[in-house]
């Protein structure tokens, strides 16, 4: 899929008006002060202040600028050019400092030169990646010796399954570009867009083994039977914040997160 990058920059940026208008992205809130980050993520970051932080894939930067919120010195990145100028005005409006640049991920190291104390990077990101290894190497060149690689994402078990968990329709591993066509977006499903996208799974051991070949070494790794989105078909909210796939309860597991450190 040679032209992969084009296609999902046109499925990106036919996105960012939708989830502007969505409930699930919260604008008028999140302009008023609210916070987008998650326990599990908050956790792994714990005090960020003065910290500079590399957002990778970070749509229209809420969580960028809530780690500007937060103290640190932010450099958000994605490909869509339509959601980064949205982050920048965003960031705007909100009064911080966050910088946002519009790059692929494999081309960030020919344009941007700083080294970062954490790079970060959450949810639903690594499916829009071929290649793990050359994604790893970009993290470890962007990263201070010592500095701390930060992972919130979809377990690779929930993307085994068909949209309605009625049964197994693809690999857990990464065998083959998936390619399809959607409708609505994960944020708004009845939203007026159609986009064709191309994705990959990932393994927990293509990006456990793949960091580690890059001299990332994983020192908190945990999975979770919950998901903070309800991004899902079949889901159902449990407690407040924290929801399951409905047919499965605990049983799936939903999200991994990770903290790793450059050697």
């Amino acid at each position: 899929m040679e032209n992969y990058l084009e296609i999902n920059k046109n499925s990106w940026n036919a996105k960012v008006d939708p989830h502007l208008k969505s409930d699930f992205y919260f604008v008028d809130e999140f302009l008023k002060g609210r916070n987008s980050l998650n326990s599990i993520e908050l956790n792994l970051l714990g005090d960020v202040k003065d910290k500079s932080i590399l957002h990778l894939q970070c749509h229209f930067g809420q969580d960028s600028i809530s780690l500007s919120r937060m103290g640190a010195h932010v450099t958000g990145i994605d490909l869509s050019d339509k959601a980064i100028e949205t982050g920048k005005d965003l960031a705007q409006k909100c009064g911080t400092d966050t910088e946002f640049i519009c790059s692929d991920v494999y081309s960030l190291p020919d344009i941007l030169k700083q080294k970062f104390d954490i790079v970060y990077t959450s949810y639903g990101v690594v499916g829009w990646l071929p290649d793990l290894d050359k994604w790893a190497g970009v993290i470890s060149h962007f990263l201070n010796p010592g500095g701390q690689f930060i992972m919130a994402e979809f377990h690779p078990a929930v993307w085994m399954f068909d949209d309605d968990f009625t049964k197994i329709a693809y690999n857990y591993f990464n065998e083959k570009p998936i390619v399809e066509t959607y409708e609505g977006t994960y944020a708004d499903k009845s939203a007026n867009i159609v986009q064709e996208y191309v994705m990959w799974n990932h393994s927990l051991a293509e990006v456990l083994q793949n960091l580690i070949n890059h001299t990332i070494e994983p020192e908190i790794f945990r999975e979770f039977d919950w998901s903070p989105y309800p991004c899902f078909n079949q889901v159902q909210e449990f407690e407040k914040g924290k929801w399951r796939i409905l047919a499965f309860g605990n049983k799936l597991p939903l999200v991994y997160a990770l903290k790793g450190k450059k050697k």
